[in-house]
């Protein structure tokens, strides 16, 4: 609105227009500027900002590669920080700063499995093989998210350190109740667990997101990392507080089972969506749709239909759903949140 009243003024400077007219336009403009047709998303992602970060990254991914065939991981390591002074200290590009957080967390992994092949990590259980594993990657990401600054480090190590407590806590279990599978022995007192630490890494997103509501620093970049992670975390915990099995379908059994187990599954979907819209991240409405549609594909069978029609109608049902919540997001987040209290509201991202 700024540029047009500057060039307004220029114009009544310059005798186009009367000093009237100039004020009659400035009051046409007005409402086109206060509501534009496009408002800008607030959840786009920071880290990409244009092609040329798009082909530095590429080439990273070729270069480090390369230097894994021809060398070793043992070479990877020194190439990825090299790089990370260069591309991410340096210059600041954001894409390249997250293919190299990824390439770091796989260096990492492949060097400690490398180094403690053997013996060592075959002869001990799950829980301590994990704490050994992903303990040097706790370090590397830490120090990783301290020197580049980088907000998808920093989650990383906030995820790695959750599963490292999980671990630990699950061995403790194990050693007390004298078993080697916590889960296959005591299923609802380890999926507690799980469940609480999911709620845990929720709230540690949430503390983020509500510290920057606007979405303009890092530590919003920071809750989209998180939240990425969390809304699968949170899905599985909670199919699993209700429905045992290591997948989503095997343990319908009969008619009634599958009923209840796709109704909660739907309804645990549509819960996470609902989540989603509150607080304005569409990582809750895409993390269950994997869950959905293999619930729907059941009730569609149950239902005597052919198997290729019930996979691809299970598909036109979500794929029509998540469209209908994509388009009207905004609408349909304006309306969610005129139904909750203004002290609630007020700490929430603006509605747009």
């Amino acid at each position: 609105m700024n540029e047009v009243k500057t060039v307004l003024d220029r114009a009544t400077a310059d005798g186009v227009i009367t000093v009237e007219q100039a004020g009659r336009l400035v009051s046409y403009f007005a409402p086109a500027a206060a509501s534009p047709d496009e408002v800008p998303d607030t959840e786009t992602p920071r880290f990409i900002r244009g092609f040329h970060d798009v082909l530095i990254t590429i080439g990273v991914a070729i270069a480090l590669t390369g230097i894994t065939g021809i060398a070793s991981v043992f070479a990877t390591s020194p190439a990825i920080v090299i790089l990370a002074e260069i591309l991410v200290r340096h210059q600041r590009l954001a894409l390249p700063a997250v293919a190299l957080t990824i390439a770091t967390v796989v260096a990492t992994i492949m060097l400690t499995v490398t180094l403690m092949d053997g013996p060592f990590l075959d002869n001990i259980a799950p829980a301590p093989r994990a704490l050994v594993t992903l303990a040097p990657l706790a370090v590397t990401l830490g120090l990783f998210a301290w020197r580049y600054r980088v907000p998808m480090a920093l989650a990383g190590l906030f995820l790695t350190l959750a599963t490292m407590v999980l671990a630990a806590v699950f061995w403790g279990l194990g050693a007390a109740f004298g078993t080697d599978d916590i889960f296959d022995d005591r299923h609802g007192l380890a999926v507690a667990i799980f469940f609480v630490a999911a709620l845990l890494l929720f709230a540690l997103a949430m503390r983020y997101d509500l510290s920057d509501p606007r979405r303009e620093t890092r530590r919003s970049d920071i809750a989209f990392w998180l939240h990425l992670v969390t809304a699968p975390a949170l899905l599985s915990a909670t199919l699993s507080l209700f429905l045992r099995g290591d997948s989503v379908m095997p343990f319908f059994v009969s008619s009634q089972t599958l009923w209840q187990a796709a109704g909660i599954i739907i309804s645990v979907v549509f819960l996470l969506m609902a989540i989603g819209v509150i607080i304005d991240r569409r990582a809750f409405v895409t993390s269950g749709l994997v869950s959905l549609i293999a619930a729907l594909v059941a009730l569609l069978r149950h239902g005597q239909l052919q198997a290729d029609n019930t996979i691809f109608l299970a598909l036109l049902l979500v794929g029509l759903l998540v469209l209908t919540i994509g388009v009207g997001w905004r609408a349909l987040r304006r309306r969610v949140i005129g139904l909750l209290p203004p002290s609630v509201s007020v700490a929430l991202p603006p509605v747009v």
